[in-house]
């Protein structure tokens, strides 16, 4: 049966109380990936509505230059990162409900206002400046990325250290903050994506992996001792080749590096896989996590960084990354209007790439993903036609922003990355011994 229309019927008989309650979403344009919300510009639930007025009026609040970045689901809500790069910010990180059913609802800031700058002075640091990316860990806590530098594309202010701030998400408590340490905070760095690495139940023995874009490095947060190290390598660089991007008409020029994290599946006897790429680049690298746990390692390693494969060609840029409890690893190609996809335990050439969705209005720079931890888990993307938002206000009458999901499993479906597809072995004779 068709998609689109199975998920349509299921939607009406929900709506007809016919059938259990699930996401409402806001429409089913782009399968196998259903709308959660969609948004033309982003509003705040305010205290009260004398707020918003007064916010409105101090440019505290500028609805065309609010831009959601980076998302997470946990439970019933998904949170969205909404970084400071211009003034009229009111709020950094904001929840909205996991069901759906309005198809544009107001963000409710997290944890509460007292956290944001449209709220409080910001000058003792206590709360929460400009969130980048977001992660939940197997113990409920949610890893904040915090900039910490307001008004990144018109005049750059770094008002409080980056760091890491740590909430408890049953109790929506704060537990932790870690700033960087400025001997790892380079002239002009860019931390922009974080990953929390954890096997035991009670997380004892978290680590954490944060990109730095701009200055070419990965660094390495131990929860048990506080302690952080920073690892450099040429392959966190960007490819020159890979810096001219056209999307949509506009042509422009990213110097990014590592930016794309993404972790293997635990496995009981086996190490896990970092896989990583720099978004101005069309190749795929690897890393043992059981190196990046050893800050011995930072300047003992550089024959442990690997290329996972081919490249994925002209245009094949790629921004987050992530990876279900199958293996099979999710991206978006930026300049593709897609969101593409890998299965780990298959060779990584053109041939066994495949891609999952692409819709030229819908998926317009898909920023972030995520894979939730839930027993079927599903795919999470944020998309936000960034380039677009970079080079002047977006228009009021579009949906510029979105957040879809989809099933796992049916999303890979009948592809090259579904693990019921089988692909020749590589080096065959040598395997048979033949050679």
């Amino acid at each position: 049966m068709n998609y689109t229309k199975t998920t349509g019927l299921m939607v009406w008989l929900t709506m007809l109380g016919m059938a259990p309650a699930q996401i409402m979403p806001a429409d089913v344009d782009t399968p196998p990936f259903s709308t959660l919300y969609k948004w033309k510009h982003i509003d705040f639930e305010f205290p009260t509505p004398r707020h918003r007025r007064h916010a409105l009026a101090t440019r505290k609040y500028i609805a065309e230059n609010v831009l959601p970045l980076g998302l997470e689901v946990w439970g019933t809500r998904v949170w969205v990162t909404l970084p400071s790069w211009r003034r009229g910010v009111p709020a950094t990180l904001a929840t909205i409900p996991r069901s759906g059913g309005l198809p544009s609802p107001v963000l409710k800031p997290y944890p509460n206002w007292s956290f944001h700058r449209a709220f409080y002075k910001g000058k003792n640091c206590s709360g929460l400046t400009s969130v980048f990316r977001v992660n939940a860990d197997s113990c409920g806590r949610l890893w904040v990325l915090d900039s910490g530098q307001i008004d990144s594309q018109d005049d750059p202010k770094q008002i409080c250290p980056p760091s890491m701030v740590v909430f408890n998400l049953k109790t929506d408590e704060l537990v932790a903050r870690y700033p960087i340490p400025q001997k790892y905070v380079l002239q002009d760095s860019l931390f922009s994506n974080i990953i929390v690495d954890t096997r035991k139940p009670d997380c004892s023995d978290l680590h954490a992996y944060i990109a730095d874009t701009w200055r070419f490095g990965l660094l390495v947060f131990r929860e048990s001792d506080q302690r952080f190290w920073r690892f450099s390598h040429h392959l966190f660089y960007p490819d020159p080749l890979a810096s001219n991007y056209s999307l949509h008409g506009l042509s422009f020029q990213w110097a990014d590096g590592i930016f794309g994290l993404a972790l293997s599946p635990i496995k009981k006897f086996k190490e896990r896989i970092l896989y990583f790429h720099s978004m101005s680049s069309y190749r795929e690298f690897f890393v043992s996590t059981d190196v990046l746990r050893q800050p011995s390692r930072t300047n003992n390693s550089a024959n442990d960084f690997h290329l996972a494969g081919e490249s994925r060609g002209l245009f094949g840029q790629a921004s987050a990354s992530a990876i279900d409890r199958r293996g099979i690893m999710y991206y978006g190609l930026v300049t593709r209007d897609s969101i593409g996809c890998w299965d780990t335990h298959k060779p990584y050439k053109k041939s066994t790439i495949g891609v999952v969705a692409k819709n030229t209005e819908t998926l317009i720079f898909p920023n972030d993903i995520k894979v939730d931890m839930d027993k079927d888990q599903s795919v999470w993307v944020i998309s936000n036609r960034l380039p677009m938002f970079q080079a002047g206000p977006l228009s009021a009458d579009d949906y510029n922003y979105r957040i879809l999901f989809a099933d796992t499993s049916e999303a890979v479906r009948g592809t090259i990355c579904d693990p019921e597809v089988r692909t020749t072995p590589a080096f065959s004779l040598l395997q048979r011994g033949w050679l």
